[in-house]
């Protein structure tokens, strides 16, 4: 027993020393956890060092991701990729171990943390993908889907609204590979938590229908055994352990205070805890034999292999079903898909309709999710209103994991994690909601783009369009936010044709979220070359010109494009050289060549007018100093719809007048 709490006196020397050489960290949480996760790596966690993306491992979460050194000691002792270097490098620049964890980072970082919660939230959405790949693959002695997920998380995780979402739905699913370990030390940033986080959490997790082990000794390797020990006996709950530690563990001066959560300890208090824990040895000095007892290599190997094995006898008997699984597992489209919506985009040309892109959408779901089973939709309580539950849907349930549509109830939040997590582990997930809700969303669609995860948010309602509900339900700066949000592609297109093709670009974007902003209003379809067609993909093309050089180009997105069309078509009657330029995704666009970009906004056409029915400000960086935009600068009026739309100026009147203007007359 005293071997082992030796062996996690090595994870406390490793982040004390990192966190003090960087002079910035989080030195606390490290310390206090440092049992929690010997117990948990040394004995019960499955994973292959040597193949750190290997399918069917154990997955590591952790929640309170600025105790980041905590699980860099962890993989840098267990023979991961990550030299002592890498972590005498903690939070320097381009850094394989930086101040929170990020995945395309660290060898062995299943998912990038730091926002409170929603590490947690996450790994509910790994855990069902778990359960849902299980479902789809296994077949009677053949599990090769069969991993758990384990979440390390702290006070802040659970005062986070977010928690609750989560773990409401984990509860719901009955998640039983879920074990989740709350590191409870009672102290956060601003000190003792009694003042402000005393709710019983042991009976908010029963309540929302986990396994709850409470009274652990976090410092107690025992306890800790049996508390995983019984965890791993659930087979139909998801559950917690609830490890009571002490922040800063073994510091003579800052064990159990809110000063060791965020600032290194000093080499006078590294000394003095390193005696205090028998601890008796240099900075950043390793020594071999603990080396050895956390090394994973061999016995990760001998697992991945035993795995592996077992796959090619299941490969053998069902050859199908294992194409099918890696397909899932590198990230492939089919083929099918690829002609279900080329077939729907020819289809289209011949005849569009005179209908909202959020139906639109529906429509093209309906050609082509049959052809993609990673694809697995959902909505925060609105299916009906935006348009998710294609022809093939089918529900999921507690009891049926076989679906393909999720009803996450009001829980936009939980709902973005939980698609994060699906995200990681072999789906193509979309959800929906309206527009003005994606806030609720927000710093989930963040981590998915710096993640680089691909998911799909069919966000509806997406302008003052949506009337009657008035300002609180109308979006205004949402969408821009979305655009400067980086790794974000966000698509508003204008008709049947641009929804197609701004769905199949989605789906086939690997870098990271994509978001398409629909309408709730009828739009009327637009003439589209094939010329044209080839073009929309590239976020901008020219929608109608003129001969010879433009003398003004308008640019418009989603339901003002016909506006803008049938302003042209006056103004070029009257004699005037207008370009009308379609930008259904801006972000898009950015990325295209010089060249190209040249052609669709030539630089020597200074006169130009951007419309969209939300802030104004987005549309600078495209009309320059001398254009104009038609825009909203204030929040919306509830009335109908066409009322709000003349009433801010958003009609082919406005349209003219404004071009006119710009044109000097």
């Amino acid at each position: 027993m005293e071997l082992r709490k030796h062996y996690a006196h090595a994870l406390r020397a490793l982040s004390m020393d990192a966190i003090n050489k960087s002079k910035s960290g989080h030195p606390g949480a490290p310390m206090g956890m440092a049992n929690m996760a010997e117990a948990l790596w040394r004995n019960h966690f499955k994973h292959n060092p040597r193949n750190p993306n290997w399918v069917n491992r154990d997955r590591f979460v952790l929640s309170n991701g600025h105790a980041s050194m905590l699980l860099y000691s962890l993989l840098h002792l267990s023979g991961y990729d990550l030299s002592m270097d890498d972590i005498k490098n903690f939070r320097q620049l381009h850094s394989k171990t930086p101040g929170h964890p990020e995945i395309d980072r660290t060898p062995g970082v299943d998912m990038g943390t730091g926002p409170l919660g929603q590490g947690l939230a996450t790994a509910v959405g790994m855990a069902l993908a778990e359960k849902m790949l299980a479902n789809r693959f296994n077949r009677i002695n053949h599990p090769i889907m069969d991993h758990r997920t384990w979440v390390f998380l702290g006070d802040g995780c659970l005062m986070e609204g977010i928690s609750q979402e989560a773990i409401s739905l984990a509860g719901t699913w009955k998640l039983n590979k879920l074990t989740a370990f709350y590191d409870d030390n009672k102290i956060s940033i601003d000190g003792a938590v009694g003042g402000w986080f005393t709710e019983n959490v042991a009976a908010r997790f029963e309540a929302s229908g986990w396994h709850v082990v409470a009274n652990v000794d976090g410092h107690d390797p025992k306890d800790i055994d049996d508390a995983i020990e019984e965890a791993l006996a659930v087979d139909d709950k998801p559950c917690l352990i609830i490890c009571h530690t002490t922040i800063g563990y073994g510091s003579p001066t800052k064990a159990g205070l809110a000063s060791c959560h965020g600032s290194p300890l000093n080499s006078e208090e590294i000394k003095a805890t390193n005696d205090a824990l028998g601890w008796d040895y240099g900075s950043f000095e390793i020594p071999q034999d603990v080396y050895e007892a956390w090394n994973a290599h061999e016995k990760g190997q001998n697992i991945n292999d035993s795995w592996q094995n077992a796959f090619n006898i299941y490969k053998a008997e069902f050859p199908e079903l294992a194409e099918e699984f890696n397909r899932r597992m590198q990230g492939d489209l089919t083929s099918e898909f690829t002609s279900a919506a080329d077939k729907l985009i020819a289809d289209l040309l011949q005849k569009q309709e005179h209908i909202a892109t959020r139906v639109s959408g529906k429509k093209v779901l309906d050609a082509i999710a049959p052809t993609l089973p990673e694809l697995i939709g959902g909505s925060a309580d609105l299916t009906g209103s935006v348009g998710t539950f294609h022809a093939t849907s089918s529900s999921l349930t507690p009891n049926d994991f076989s679906g393909n549509y999720i009803h996450y109830g009001v829980r936009e939040f939980g709902m973005s994690t939980v698609m994060n997590g699906l995200a990681l582990c072999g789906f193509i997930p979309y959800g929906g909601t309206f527009m003005v809700f994606s806030d609720y969303a927000k710093n989930a669609i963040r981590l998915a783009a710096l993640s680089k995860l691909r998911s799909i948010w069919v966000l509806t309602h997406d302008s003052i369009g949506v009337g009657e509900d008035g300002p609180t339900h109308q979006p205004v700066e949402q969408i821009s936010a979305l655009r400067l949000t980086p790794n974000v592609d966000v698509w508003r297109p204008c008709d049947t044709i641009e929804s197609a093709i701004a769905w199949k670009s989605s789906i086939e974007n690997k870098n990271g979220p994509s978001c398409l902003a629909m309408s709730r209003q009828n739009l009327t379809p637009q003439a589209h070359s094939k010329e044209q067609i080839s073009e929309i993909e590239k976020g901008a093309y020219i929608l109608s010109d003129c001969e010879g050089t433009a003398s003004i180009i308008i640019i418009a997105t989603g339901s003002e494009v016909e506006l803008a069309t049938k302003a042209a078509d006056i103004l070029t009657a009257e004699g005037k050289k207008v370009r009308v330029v379609s930008m259904p995704c801006a972000d898009v666009f950015d990325r295209q060549d010089d060249a190209y970009k040249e052609k669709v906004l030539p630089k020597n056409v200074r006169a130009r007018l951007a419309i969209e029915a939300a802030s104004a400000d987005f549309w600078y960086k495209y009309v320059g100093i001398d254009g104009a935009i038609i825009g909203m600068t204030s929040f919306g009026e509830s009335a109908p719809g066409n009322v709000l739309y003349e009433y801010f100026g958003f009609t082919v009147e406005n349209i003219i007048k404004q071009s006119k203007k710009l044109l000097g007359e």
